[in-house]
């Protein structure tokens, strides 16, 4: 009871005992938890100072990557460890990524299985003796070419950023990064994401074409907690000064946490009223810009929500390490302010154009889609970014990170030259040409050369825009002798398959040309009907119909086959290598699904639906073949093309394809219009 005593007096708040020369409810109260003992403060001052020096040429094994490349390995889940929802699904994200390798060997980086997200010793999910754990693990080499994720660092009151535990020579990927113990060049700053951020997929931007205009209804909101007292409290104590109640919105609230009551000032009340008239996410959507203040830490989850919402970030968050700063440019789609300075934000804000705003809008909403939007984008720019690192004179440029499709979709192995990608031929000035290459795959079980095979290759090759004719043998038997090819005005090439579907990805080194004419065996072509289309490089690369997961992107025009409804697709050819593994066997493994994952992916790429070219020949199928599509052969394929739609689906988390009434009928067929007003009048003869 004595040391009760001792503890409890004196007690703040009784002027009888004591005086008070502070307002005792911005004091500490009473029972507050402890902090950390000399020993531990010292324990974790040594481990943050002895890293601080780390760079990739001091604290990495550059070594490790040479023979197998960029691999990442996961350490084995141990029995009885528990990991939470959030860093379940950051290591399901490195399991999913094409660098994943289940063999310690191979590895370059490594992840530990031990969740180091929240080392707030106050929270339940705070893992204890991890420098113990680590230690016993064989491959931990001091941290050497270990990646240690985490989003909430230090306790109450300073919110320091002490993990709690030697990370040795390990880089971080941290949330809420603070500029002087950041290490540049060698850890990475992630975004504060919440535990019901989606693994995969994720949400769109709320900003549409023509939907929104530049100027809203509010200039600037703000609608958050208001700290009495502790750090980040000066800012959001201070944000009332700003609040006009016509365009600018700034509502804080006292009310929350056990005994707020107990701390309240003079104002509470009155902004616990004002804060219930106003919703949050209607705010979002009706203004123009968005106050990130900071709050305990340096990091909010505001951000990432202002980011989608397609409201402009205005940052006060002094000696924030903004995320992924080392490959996005923050001055394009959010607005920079110090704390100090909170009073001219508003005039600062008044003074930036409306085409400018305009711009920060469309950018915003392309970082959040290509980078933000899931825990696998997030996860997946942090291992490309580390990757970059180990050979500089290939990684991506910073106009490749912040221009559309973005540097997850950008290969650095092909090229870093910007005229070799169809996304800134516009841009950069530059002119595909305008040969293509027709890419033929056979499959027929006769293992000879039918009449249709024939006819396509004379059709084809008699196009002057046709550079080569490359043909993909997927059948068992051996391919006929090259004097049973047919003579073609250009060069024919053949190329034994294995049979997967997935090998029409694959960029072949027989392939010259950027422009890629796919086929199907059966298919029924004329050489007026190919030629006119040769076009269509120029008009994807100016609609941004380019899938940039690969050296030739896929395109997206395509045209109705005979057996409908497959089709015959201009594209640009997604590399096997690039394409996941997952994607590639669910091709393999489900028929006719490999056209329906080439529009998925042009959608999913350019947020834009894929072209449809109308095919001029009508094709008279036999009544014999009619009745099969009807009757159960029918039925079957249309259940494994909505089985390859759904499971497409839940791979990319959502639905990639885009609605569109767009119809590309270059030649006008079957119209109501004169031949003399059609560009290629020839065709209708």
């Amino acid at each position: 009871r004595k040391a009760e005593a001792r503890r409890n007096w004196p007690r703040w708040t009784d002027r009888s005992l004591l005086k008070s020369f502070a307002d005792p409810k911005e004091l500490q109260r009473d029972g507050d938890p402890a902090l950390l003992s000399p020993r531990e403060r010292r324990a974790a001052w040594l481990s943050f100072h002895r890293s601080s020096g780390c760079r990739m040429e001091t604290c990495f094994d550059f070594s490790r990557c040479e023979r197998h490349g960029f691999k990442v390995f996961t350490y084995p889940q141990e029995r009885g460890q528990p990991v939470s929802e959030t860093y379940g699904k950051i290591l399901s994200s490195i399991e999913r990524s094409r660098y994943h390798t289940p063999n310690p060997e191979e590895a370059c980086l490594f992840i530990l299985s031990i969740d180091t997200l929240d080392r707030d010793h106050l929270s339940g999910q705070y893992v204890r003796d991890v420098d113990e754990k680590i230690r016993g693990f064989p491959l931990w080499n001091g941290g050497r070419n270990h990646l240690i994720f985490n989003l909430y660092s230090g306790t109450w009151p300073s919110y320091t950023g002490e993990l709690g535990f030697d990370i040795g020579q390990a880089m971080l990927a941290k949330a809420s990064f603070d500029t002087q113990s950041f290490r540049p060049g060698f850890d990475v700053s992630i975004p504060l994401f919440s535990k019901d951020h989606p693994q995969r997929g994720g949400d769109r931007g709320w900003l549409y074409q023509d939907s929104v205009p530049p100027k809203k209804k509010y200039l600037l909101v703000f609608k958050g907690k208001r700290y009495l007292t502790g750090i980040g409290s000066g800012t959001r104590n201070a944000l009332h000064h700003i609040h006009n109640g016509k365009d600018i919105i700034s509502l804080t609230t006292c009310k929350h946490g056990k005994d707020w009551e107990k701390h309240k000032d003079t104002r509470c009340d009155k902004d616990n009223v004002d804060y219930e008239r106003f919703d949050y996410q209607e705010l979002l959507h009706n203004s123009t810009f968005c106050i990130v203040p900071r709050g305990r830490r340096l990091g909010s989850f505001r951000f990432l929500e202002a980011l989608q919402a397609a409201c402009i970030p205005v940052l006060l968050s002094d000696g924030w390490e903004l995320p992924f700063a080392e490959v996005i440019d923050w001055g394009r789609a959010a607005v920079v302010g110090s704390e100090r300075l909170l009073l001219q934000i508003p005039s600062a804000v008044r003074c930036i154009h409306p085409e400018r705003v305009l711009a920060f809008q469309q950018q915003t909403q392309f970082l959040w889609d290509a980078y933000f939007s899931s825990v696998d984008k997030i996860v997946h720019t942090t291992l490309e970014i580390i990757k970059d690192r180990l050979s500089p004179h290939r990684s991506r440029s910073r106009f490749l990170w912040n221009a559309l499709p973005g540097g997850l979709l950008v290969l650095p192995d092909f090229s870093t030259h910007l005229g070799d990608f169809p996304f800134y031929y516009l841009q950069q000035g530059y002119s595909p040409s305008e040969k293509f290459t027709a890419f033929i795959r056979v499959v027929s079980q006769a293992g000879s050369l039918s009449q249709p095979i024939l006819r396509l290759i004379q059709a084809v090759s008699g196009s002057k825009y046709c550079a080569q004719i490359v043909v993909l043998w997927s059948c068992e038997k051996p391919p006929p002798p090259s004097g049973k090819w047919p003579q073609s005005a250009v060069p024919l090439t053949i190329i034994q398959g294995s049979g997967k579907l997935s090998e029409r990805f694959f960029p072949f080194e027989a392939i010259q040309t950027d422009a890629v004419l796919s086929l199907d065996e059966d298919t029924s072509l004329s050489t007026s009907e190919v030629s006119p289309r040769s076009r269509l490089p120029r008009l994807l690369s100016a609609h941004h119909r380019a899938v940039p997961m690969s050296p030739r992107p896929a395109g997206a025009a395509v045209i109705p086959s005979r057996r409908s409804p497959r089709w015959v697709t201009l594209q640009w050819v997604t590399p096997q290598w690039y394409l996941p593994a997952g994607l590639r066997e669910l091709v393999d493994g489900l028929a006719a699904c490999e056209d329906i994952l080439m529009n998925v992916l042009v959608a999913a790429v350019t947020k834009l639906p894929p072209i449809k070219v109308t095919q001029r020949k009508q094709h008279k199928e036999g009544v014999a073949q009619q009745a099969e599509a009807k009757g159960t052969a029918g039925s079957r394929r249309l259940s494994q093309r909505q089985d390859c739609l759904n499971q497409l689906a839940d791979w990319f988390g959502s639905m990639p394809l885009v609605s569109s009434q767009l119809r590309l009928d270059p030649v006008l067929f079957k119209d109501q219009v004169s031949v003399l007003r059609k560009k290629y009048p020839s065709l209708e003869k």
